[in-house]
C-alpha cells in the first residue's frame, strides 16, 4: 500500500519555558487549545502530514515563481501550452515534531534532540520581552549542535494578547498583564530585524489559542525543507540530514493525522478531528 507521505522531516521547537511551544504542537496536531498544560519535561512528540510544493504552496505564496514575476512587473506568457501549465502531483511531508523543554534544568537533555533536525521553530512570547532576548542564546545552541543549514523560523506566539502592533506602554513597576488589551512587548518590525541580523529566514506571529498563524509557521518550515530536497541539499540516506524518503523504516506507533491547508475550514463543517 502506498504511503500517505513522500518525505519525513524532523522539526524541533525551542525557546523559553511558557512561550506556548507545546500548545502550538497540540494546535497543529489536534486542532485544539488547552489553557492548562503541564510543563514539558525533556521532550514531547507529535506528528502531522502536510502538503508541500505546488499546487498547495502556491496558495500560500511560498515558492511561487509566478508571484516573483508579478513583483518584477513582467507579464505571464499567455501563449504557454496547456500541457506545460498542468498542475503537478501534490507532494506530502510527514513532520516529526519534537517539542523540547524550555526550563534551564532540562537544557542538557533537550539540546541532544537538536541533532538530526532539518527544521526548527524558535518560539518566544510577544508579551514577555525576556523570552525574545533569550532567542539569540537558543539559536546559538541550536546551530552548535544541529546540522549546518538547518531551516529556522522565528515564531512570536500569543498574538491574541496583542491588540495593537505597537509595544504596550508600561512603567518599570507595572506588570505587562496589567497593560490592558494590548500586552505586546516586541514589535513585528523588531522581530523581523532580528531575523535579518541572525540569518533566520522568516518571522511568523501565531496564537495557539485562536489558531491564527499556526499552520503558516509550520508550513513555512516544511516548504523550505522541501525546496532543499528538490535542490539536492540532503542525503536522504543519511540520518543526520533530518530528512527521509519513502524508503525509510516506519516502526513508529505514533498516529498521524493527514490534513491539508484548509483543515480549519473543514473543522468548522464538522469534518476535522483526530489526535496525532
Amino acid at each position: 500500500m502506498a504511503l500517505p507521505w513522500d518525505y519525513i522531516a524532523k522539526i524541533v521547537s525551542l525557546g523559553d519555558s511558557g512561550c506556548g511551544k507545546s500548545s502550538l504542537t497540540i494546535r497543529l496536531c489536534e486542532g485544539r487549545f488547552s489553557p492548562h498544560h503541564d510543563v514539558t519535561i525533556g521532550v514531547e512528540f507529535g506528528s502531522r502530514i502536510v502538503p508541500v510544493g505546488p499546487p498547495a504552496s502556491l496558495s500560500l505564496g511560498i515558492n511561487n515563481p509566478a508571484a516573483k514575476r508579478s513583483n518584477t512587473g513582467s507579464s505571464p506568457n499567455l501563449s504557454t501550452p496547456a500541457s506545460l501549465t498542468r498542475q503537478p502531483e501534490q507532494k506530502h511531508m510527514k513532520l516529526s515534531l519534537w517539542d523540547t523543554a524550555g526550563q534551564e534544568t532540562y537544557k542538557s537533555i533537550t539540546r541532544s534532540y537538536f541533532r538530526g533536525a532539518s527544521g526548527a521553530l524558535l518560539v518566544f512570547d510577544i508579551t514577555r520581552r525576556s523570552t525574545f532576548v533569550s532567542a539569540t542564546s537558543w539559536l546559538n545552541d541550536l546551530r552548535q549542535i544541529a546540522e549546518e543549514g538547518i531551516v529556522v523560523v522565528l515564531v512570536g506566539n500569543k498574538s491574541d494578547l496583542a491588540s495593537a502592533s505597537t509595544v504596550a506602554p508600561s512603567t518599570p513597576s507595572q506588570d505587562p498583564s496589567e497593560s490592558g488589551d494590548n500586552k505586546r512587548q516586541v514589535t513585528k518590525e523588531e522581530a523581523e530585524e532580528w531575523c535579518h541580523a541572525n540569518g533566520v529566514m522568516q518571522y511568523v506571529e501565531t496564537s495557539a489559542k485562536s489558531g491564527e498563524g499556526v499552520e503558516r509557521a509550520f508550513l513555512e518550515v516544511a516548504e523550505r525543507i522541501y525546496q532543499n530536497i528538490e535542490a539536492g541539499k540532503y542525503d536522504l540516506n543519511d540520518r543526520r540530514s533530518g530528512v527521509k524518503g519513502p524508503g525509510a523504516g516506519g516502526g513508529s506507533t505514533v498516529r498521524t493525522i493527514n490534513l491539508g491547508m484548509n483543515d480549519a475550514a473543514r473543522r468548522k463543517k464538522g469534518q476535522g478531528g483526530g489526535c496525532c
